[in-house]
């Protein structure tokens, strides 16, 4: 290798580096997302037996985050475009920790749904800032790998909020109701997710600007400084490249999402992958795990320890899902995903229908429980290493440049009305027949892949302008 050859090698080693760490900054935000997403699962029963409600206004409360989130989504494309992508990042850690406070000294139900409509606000932001960020900075071979740190950033929150509940319960005498000094232990479990909000906020201060916002804008000569650090091409022609792909000096408006058929093709396409994500169920897995144990005869402790394994196989699944999306491709991701959560749901619904009930308790045989267990855990690892990470991949990059943060935010909160449906619907579904909720997500799965099929063309290996045109 001669000189010259050894030095460009070694700039594009500096650059890619430089990319992976701004990258994991912006991906905090998408740990506080499974964080604060998460992190009620080990309260659920705890919050009803404190407040003396039943199941359906649980799951309201449960929930409320998520009609937060779909608010955060809808509004943060036009943020990010007026104000810019760090702007954003701020505004949502400060919403974290705003949250997180109020919603650990809540004074009844209505005033601890707030405050998670609250955090809500925060977690849908952070769910669009960060693959739209990610994306605008990472080069094409390697944006489904960067973009898959939102997800894995995601899971990782999951798994640190269901083993923080675990030994907050622990602490507490094995229930998420016994008290550490003058609070309960489910309002501890809340109150923690301040600690991160913190750190994502100022790490949201110490990274650049994106060089698409920055060209959006107008200030190109920032831009070009910004392309210098993290893009070893020449930062000239790369923003001459940006600027025709926004269709000249006009700035992105909503209006840009219209199509003969209301909205563009591409802007549909995008919104039915965001729901079809959460159609499948997966987030009763998170949000309910330790409640749905409970309700087949798992007791308290033991349903808070699946839920950690649960958190620890889906973490498993991300990293499998890293390590495909840019080799194999999106599609084949997806096809694979949806195949093997159709099984593995059907199974698992079948397993719960030889649940044995006595009076208000039901139990489930040891043979059916390992088998529910061993089926609900291969569907979040079939979800983990597709739908999960994938769906977040092809929000950021599949839209063209000029309306990509908008359509980004239409996406997103189509996701969050998706999954706060199944949120809401899942304790009177479950208490209705559990099994049939079961089989309904495995009929969502087999609809995915026909969509995914049909639909959803392949964007491994492009530039975000070569996608766009």
């Amino acid at each position: 290798m001669s000189a010259t050859q050894s030095r460009a090698s070694g700039a594009a080693t500096e650059h890619f580096g430089h990319v992976v760490m701004i990258a994991c900054a912006a991906a905090l935000g998408g740990f506080l997302f499974g964080y604060d997403t998460s992190v009620i699962n080990g309260g659920v029963d705890a919050i009803q037996q404190h407040f003396g409600v039943g199941p359906a206004l649980t799951g309201l409360t449960v929930s409320s985050a998520l009609l937060g989130s779909a608010v955060g989504a809808g509004i943060a494309g036009g943020l990010a475009d007026r104000v810019g992508r760090i702007r954003v990042m701020q505004l949502a850690a400060v919403l974290f920790i705003v949250s997180a406070i109020g919603s650990a000294l809540p004074f009844a139900i209505w005033d601890l749904a707030a405050w998670r409509v609250v955090g809500g606000v925060a977690i849908g932001i952070a769910s669009v800032i960060a693959p739209a960020y990610i994306a605008e900075v990472a080069p094409a071979a390697y944006r489904g790998r960067l973009a898959s740190l939102q997800q894995l950033a995601i899971v990782l929150g999951i798994a640190l909020s269901q083993l923080v509940n675990y030994g907050l319960a622990a602490g507490a005498g094995g229930s998420a109701s016994g008290m550490i000094g003058p609070l309960q232990a489910w309002q501890w479990m809340l109150a923690a997710a301040a600690i991160p909000a913190i750190v994502y906020l100022v790490v949201a201060s110490r990274i650049p600007e994106s060089p698409r916002y920055l060209v959006a804008a107008g200030r190109l000569a920032e831009a070009r400084s910004v392309l210098t650090r993290i893009d070893s091409g020449d930062a000239g022609a790369k923003v001459a490249e940006i600027q025709a792909a926004l269709g000249g000096e006009r700035k992105p408006r909503l209006s840009d999402l219209r199509g003969r058929f209301g909205l563009l093709p591409i802007v549909w396409v995008g919104m039915a992958i965001a729901a079809l994500q959460q159609f499948v169920g997966i987030n009763v897995i998170f949000y309910y795990s330790s409640s749905l144990w409970s309700s087949v005869g798992v007791d308290e402790s033991s349903s808070l320890l699946l839920s950690l394994f649960t958190s620890i196989v889906n973490i498993i699944g991300t990293l499998v899902a890293i390590a495909l999306v840019d080799k194999i491709g999106r599609k084949p991701l997806l096809v694979i995903g949806s195949i093997g959560m159709a099984v593995s749901l059907a199974i698992t619904g079948w397993a719960f229908s030889f649940a044995e009930v006595v009076g208000e308790d039901a139990q489930l045989p040891f043979v059916w429980g390992a088998v529910a267990l061993v089926s609900a855990s291969a569907f979040v690892l079939f979800f983990a290493s597709s739908w999960g990470v994938v769906m977040w991949v092809l929000l950021g990059e599949m839209f063209p440049v000029r309306i990509r943060a908008a359509a980004l935010a239409l996406g997103t909160a189509t996701n969050w009305i998706a999954n706060w449906l199944v949120t809401v619907s899942f304790p009177s579904m479950r208490d209705w027949n559990l099994p049939v909720t079961y089989f309904l997500y495995a009929g969502f799965a087999l609809l995915s892949l026909v969509f995914v099929l049909r639909y959803l063309k392949e964007t491994k290996g492009k530039t975000l302008e070569e996608i766009g045109t």
